[in-house]
């Protein structure tokens, strides 16, 4: 007899309703134990070592010291599904971010889904779920993309706490650059001439960035701070530093702003008599990508969490939500993919110690178990129709040719 792709969620969710109290305490592990990127050791052994006892074949320190991968199947045949865990903490303020709830929300959609495929009468796919360390900075996810760790992978998702709903999060690419000016120190009151002053230029560069912005996009946007002005008033400081982050809603609009930024760092140099050398933080070459959210994916997830509660706002309201970057940017334009917001009931910004407190919070446990029971109610639509799969697969192909 088949098994319904609407008993199948039932089950799901049922599942993730009985594992509630072992889903806190994976909240609660990663909540007390924040870890920074690239450094997630606990983590990843209490994450691995419960896959394991569920009854997933783990590969632990997988392409990355601290990364994973999960996977349940029948027979390993398949459309392949992918889930996302991230479990790093900030410096300074832990969780603040709610990577303890990112973690919770994939646990607990895994065993969902895991749970619906036992049951089917035959087998509807494969489910993996990737531990992706550094997500703050560290572009955990672009390192796995370029292991391969994607080839295959017919759709992934991952959802992400903060102070409202959005299923498509203005999420967009981001480009971290350091600039390093190079002078000539001198006594500053004595013999004012013989120095270069790199300070100079780096004021000059703040500066031309800040008046550039009156002719940039109202969608782009650069930050930055002087990383480094000198050590002493009497002293005309040889080096100094930006550390500036430059944003663009789209891969193909980021070369334009980066070349506009440059020429205000270049000609700051110029202009003070010093050298410049632009440092790029790039990983595997790449920088965080915009997240492409794919349509069809995100309507199943917005009927699905519509069902336990939850009406998104419009799409044309989400639009004017407030932005981030992550590296899931890079995962979307590889595979087919869905990184919604949740609301966790707070006015505290990410990465603030006020978010770090709501994260811990029973609430922020209880919106992470809709979340949860919504991406894995979606996972499950996906796998059990395979127009809906391939309909996802052909606005891909559609998304990535613009």
């Amino acid at each position: 007899m088949v098994v319904s792709s609407e008993k199948l969620k039932a089950i799901a969710i049922e599942t993730i309703d009985k594992e509630e109290p072992n889903l806190l305490l994976v909240n609660k592990e990663i909540l007390n134990n924040p870890e920074l990127k690239n450094d997630e050791f606990k983590a990843h052994q209490f994450l691995t070592d419960f896959f394991e006892k569920a009854g997933f074949h783990v590969d632990r320190s997988f392409t990355l010291p601290t990364a994973f991968r999960a996977v349940y199947s029948k027979n390993n045949e398949g459309p392949k599904a992918c889930l996302i865990c991230e479990y790093d903490a900030l410096p300074g303020i832990g969780h603040a971010c709610g990577h303890n709830l990112i973690a919770e929300s994939g646990v607990a959609a895994a065993l969902g889904i895991k749970a619906a495929m036992e049951a089917a009468s035959e087998n509807i796919g494969q489910l993996i779920v990737y531990g992706t360390p550094a997500e703050e900075g560290g572009g955990g996810k672009i390192k796995m993309i370029h292991s391969g760790c994607f080839n295959g992978i017919d759709f992934a998702m991952m959802v992400h706490p903060c102070p409202f709903d959005a299923t498509y999060g203005n999420l967009i690419c981001m480009q971290h650059v350091v600039v390093t000016y190079h002078g000539k120190s001198s006594h500053a009151a004595a013999f004012p001439w013989e120095g270069v002053n790199a300070l100079d230029a780096a004021v000059h560069a703040y500066s031309a960035l800040s008046m550039m912005r009156q002719q940039m996009k109202s969608s782009w946007k650069i930050h930055g701070i002087i990383a480094d002005g000198g050590k002493k008033p009497n002293v005309i400081p040889a080096t100094s530093k930006l550390d500036y982050f430059i944003r663009t809603p789209l891969v193909r609009d980021m070369q334009e702003l980066q070349d506009k930024c440059e020429g205000c760092f270049r000609g700051a140099a110029e202009a003070t008599g010093c050298t410049v050398d632009i440092a790029y933080d790039r990983i595997e070459g790449d920088y965080y990508a915009d997240v492409v959210t794919n349509p069809a994916m995100a309507e199943l997830y917005e009927k699905n969490v519509a069902t336990l509660g939850i009406a998104m706002p419009s799409r044309a309201e989400q639009l004017t939500f407030p932005v981030g970057s992550t590296d899931m940017g890079n995962v979307s334009h590889v595979v087919p993919t869905i990184h919604p917001m949740y609301a966790i009931d707070t006015d505290a910004a990410n990465h603030t110690p006020e978010f770090t407190n709501a994260s811990s919070t029973m609430q922020a446990h209880r919106q992470t178990i809709i979340a949860a029971k919504s991406m894995a109610m979606t996972t499950i639509d996906i796998l059990t129709d395979s127009n809906k799969l391939a309909s996802i697969k052909l606005q891909f192909k559609a998304q990535n040719s613009l």
